[in-house]
């Protein structure tokens, strides 16, 4: 029964934020607690479940305020300035080469596996042009998250690492096998990067012009430029990236004290500071109780055994003849997964599942940490609710979340569904 009303609560939220008819966090509050008290959990006991997810991911939505303040500044005092000039020069108005320039610019910067601090830093650079261009958002958005999808299988990367520790393996086993296939991801995401390219310009053309940054600004805008700062920002911004790639600091608190030194240095004025936080308030609270809200979400789904119970049930419905292609299976349910499962609730409850059932039948299990990690919240995490940086990814992008599942969700599986085939052409998982 928890099952079911599990699964439903899933299908239930995708149908009323695709269509529309709730907010991504109203639906986000409202579907699980109509769905726990039909289970049969009281006030108080749901209660409970929220305030433990909600402190869950109380770290990451501290973040997310203070890491969009941060960019925010370095969008405002011109940091990015040289760099999208730079970029315009190359492109010279074309749409192509600024859609495949934003692909291969993402999976350099994902070479570190942190979703967020990618988002960030390409989108900073890249959404002045989509808008000066008038390219599409949902592109933007899109194909970040397609390109982060084949680079998060990398062995540092916050997934892998939960995949590793459940087997008791290592990159060697997990990660070198599955080589191949992310190649072929790549080459995937390149592809598709160029189609959408080939669209966009077909539906806009060449738009041959001399970027001039300083007269596309508002007197506003232009009032808050910081050009003779660009080498401090330079410097903290590297030196942020850089601390929050070695883990010396937690994020939260990093972001917070960057943050911080950021609106003091460029604007020492406690008015000019206040005119910063208003104008960008509202995005800042957008992302950050989206976040709180998923707390709600997934600590009702995990608090109340609906994501356990969807585990189990999905191991028994693999018929004993059929058990050879449970590798195969897990890679193709890998991406859509992510919609349904945290990457905790999946590599701690359904992984371990499926991996003693790949034992039993004969199967080396860690086939079963190699194909899961084809889709799920590798290619899955930048289209999931479940995860922050989705909401961070669409929030600087300023498209719906609806809007973005609908636009990449076909494409993204088509990433899981290469890396699959080219995973058992390769061995790294069998049939």
């Amino acid at each position: 029964m928890l099952a079911i009303l599990g699964f439903a609560t899933i299908v239930v939220f995708l149908l009323l934020i695709i269509t529309k008819r709730l907010s991504v966090i109203t639906a986000l509050v409202v579907v699980p607690l109509a769905f726990g008290l039909f289970a049969g959990f009281t006030i108080q006991e749901l209660a409970e479940m929220i305030l433990t997810g909600i402190k869950q991911v109380a770290p990451t939505g501290i973040l997310l305020i203070f890491a969009v303040l941060y960019f925010s500044v370095m969008l405002d005092v011109g940091l990015f300035n040289p760099l999208v000039s730079l970029i315009m020069k190359y492109v010279k108005g074309d749409p192509l080469k600024i859609v495949m320039g934003t692909a291969i610019l993402t999976m350099i910067v994902h070479l570190d596996g942190d979703g967020t601090a990618t988002f960030m830093i390409v989108i900073s650079a890249f959404l002045p042009l989509y808008k000066q261009l008038n390219m599409s958002r949902l592109v933007l958005a899109g194909i970040v998250a397609l390109s982060v999808g084949p680079m998060h299988l990398v062995p540092w990367s916050g997934t892998s690492a939960r995949a590793i520790a459940t087997l008791n393996s290592d990159a060697i086993h997990i990660f070198n096998p599955n080589i191949p296939a992310i190649l072929a991801g790549i080459g995937w995401v390149l592809f598709v990067a160029y189609w959408f390219g080939k669209k966009e310009r077909k539906r806009l053309g060449i738009i041959p012009f001399t970027y001039d940054h300083q007269a596309i600004l508002t007197p506003e805008q232009a009032a808050q430029q910081r050009p003779k700062l660009i080498w401090f920002n330079a410097l903290i911004t590297v030196s942020l990236i850089i601390i929050l790639m070695k883990g010396w600091v937690p994020a939260p608190v990093l972001f917070i004290l960057a943050s911080t030194l950021a609106l003091l240095v460029n604007y020492p004025k406690p008015k000019d500071q206040q005119q910063v936080l208003k104008a960008h308030g509202a995005n800042i609270f957008l992302v950050s109780s989206m976040i709180f809200a998923a707390g709600v979400f997934s600590g009702i789904l995990t608090g109340s055994q609906m994501i356990t119970a969807m585990a189990n049930s999905l191991v028994a419905l693999i018929p004993v003849e059929h058990a050879s292609l449970l590798p195969v299976l897990t890679a193709l349910t890998s991406m859509p997964a992510s919609m349904l499962f945290t990457p905790d609730a999946y590599y701690f409850g359904v992984v371990p599942i499926l991996s003693k059932a790949a034992q039993h039948y004969g199967l080396d299990a860690l086939q079963i940490g190699r194909a899961a990690l084809l889709g799920q919240m590798t290619v899955g995490f930048p289209l999931s609710p479940l995860t922050a940086s989705t909401f961070l990814l669409v929030g600087l992008t300023e498209v719906d979340l609806g809007d973005h599942q609908k636009f990449i969700f076909k494409w993204a599986f088509g990433t899981t569904l290469v890396m699959t085939i080219v995973a058992v052409l390769t061995g790294s998982i069998t049939m």
